[in-house]
């Protein structure tokens, strides 16, 4: 029998910012150009007033991933603490809207903290430079992650944003251990490379003990193993029982069974790079929930991420399944 959810993904709750400006605007602000930062309220609120006019969306890595899940039509759960106020209600409404399952309890309305946000400037190249005040999301707990609900995941989906924060590695750890306990298997983002320079131990332990699935771009899993690119992707192959590394324009490559398949780009306008490598992996985990062979996986991926940056905001703007059929792929 089928569980109930295919996938469940663990992250950081938050509401994108979306403003554009320059280059010159990220160099008059102090912010580095291609990265996520991580700020406090102060400085969230220095931005905001500085940004001129912004879309505001629910957003946040996985949570990206798992709406990436629900819009073709699997199965999927999100765990990640909001607070009881006006973005988290957004964010909640957002996220149900679209099929995702959410019952972590808000955080109550006199919490020290608020609802997380990322002010994601973007450039007319379409790189995205994230400045990401986490909020309430830091001190999601282990108390926050529901054991049935990981027992009744195929698939769990760890944000490796969600490292930071003093309870990350104990929840990430109890949901671990539910879901393998139950049968499941347990997926990994990279997230970021200076995410993976602050907690790089735990980042190995975790691809050594306990990951069947790794997704990271070029730079990440670099980062991850301080070799070049292809012996990079070895060294994660030894460890891991299926590597997927996108490479931007290059397209992606998916190690697995000691055999390595290339999937091309597909080419698009760059507008927001915002959510590629989310909505990414949300396609590719839909597809190999679906029972579909790791070169499709790949293949739908790269339309889902392909379709995302053509457009502002990491969540898509239209079905993927068609776009699917013009590729000859069958679903």
């Amino acid at each position: 029998m089928s569980k109930r959810f295919q996938v469940v993904g663990i992250g950081n709750a938050m509401v994108d910012v979306l403003s554009h400006c320059d280059d010159a605007f990220l160099a008059d602000n102090g912010v580095e150009k291609g990265i996520m930062q991580l700020i406090d309220m102060a400085r969230g609120t220095e931005l905001y007033d500085k940004i001129g006019a912004a879309t505001e969306m629910s957003g946040g890595s996985a949570a990206n991933t798992i709406a990436g899940v629900a819009h073709l039509g699997g199965r999927a759960a999100y765990v990640g603490k909001v607070k009881d106020d006006q973005l988290g209600r957004i964010f909640v409404h957002d996220l149900r809207a679209q099929g995702v399952s959410y019952d972590v309890p808000l955080a109550h309305a006199d919490h020290a903290h608020e609802t997380g946000r990322c002010i994601v400037l973007v450039t007319p190249d379409g790189e995205r430079s994230m400045n990401t005040y986490l909020g309430v999301t830091e001190h999601l707990s282990p108390d926050d992650i529901d054991e049935a609900v990981m027992a009744e995941a195929e698939w769990i989906f760890l944000e490796g944003y969600r490292f930071d924060g003093p309870e990350s590695h104990e929840a990430f750890a109890k949901a671990i251990a539910a879901a393998k306990g139950a049968g499941g298997k347990v997926a990994l983002t990279l997230s970021d490379p200076f995410c993976i320079d602050r907690h790089h131990e735990a980042f190995a332990r975790m691809l050594r003990d306990d990951v069947d699935l790794l997704f990271a771009n070029r730079a990440e899993i670099e980062a991850m193993y301080d070799v070049a690119f292809d012996a990079a992707l070895e060294a994660a192959a030894a460890e891991v029982e299926t590597v997927v590394c996108t490479e931007s324009e290059h397209g992606a490559h998916i190690l697995a069974g000691g055999t390595r398949i290339h999937c091309p780009a597909v080419p698009t306008k760059v507008v927001d790079a915002t959510g590629a490598g989310d909505l990414f992996a949300g396609a590719f985990l839909w597809a190999l929930a679906e029972g579909y062979d790791l070169e499709t996986c790949g293949t739908m991926a790269n339309i889902a991420g392909s379709e995302v940056i053509s457009h502002l905001g990491a969540r898509v703007e239209t079905d993927l399944k068609p776009r699917f059929r013009e590729f000859g792929l069958k679903v």
